[in-house]
């Protein structure tokens, strides 16, 4: 066969560096990357914030929608047309008195 071989050792420790460099980067990736927990956390809070945002929203447009019906041509709210009329045109009854 042949004389045996001496072996240094090197072999090992870099193949034990590149697999441990290996395992760094992916944790590392898996935890800070684009797709990694932080991120994930961080769209999770993004979405809890954006569904409140929108229920405020759906609340606002039922409000809207109510008082659009309630000045309509079928259903017609006095009290609110006279509080339509002193708030955005400035307008008061002839027997009122109105102090500034």
């Amino acid at each position: 066969m042949g004389a045996p071989r001496a072996q240094t050792g090197f072999g090992g420790i870099i193949y034990f560096v590149v697999i441990v460099g290996l395992g760094l980067y992916f944790t590392f990736a898996s935890v800070q990357g684009d797709y990694g927990l932080f991120r994930r956390v961080q769209i999770e809070a993004e979405t809890q914030a954006l569904l409140k945002e929108r229920d405020a929203l759906s609340a606002e447009i039922a409000a809207m929608s109510n008082l659009t019906h309630r000045l309509s041509d079928d259903y017609l709210d006095l009290d609110l047309l006279d509080t339509q009329a002193r708030e955005v045109l400035g307008m008061a009854r002839a027997d009122e008195v109105i102090l500034r």
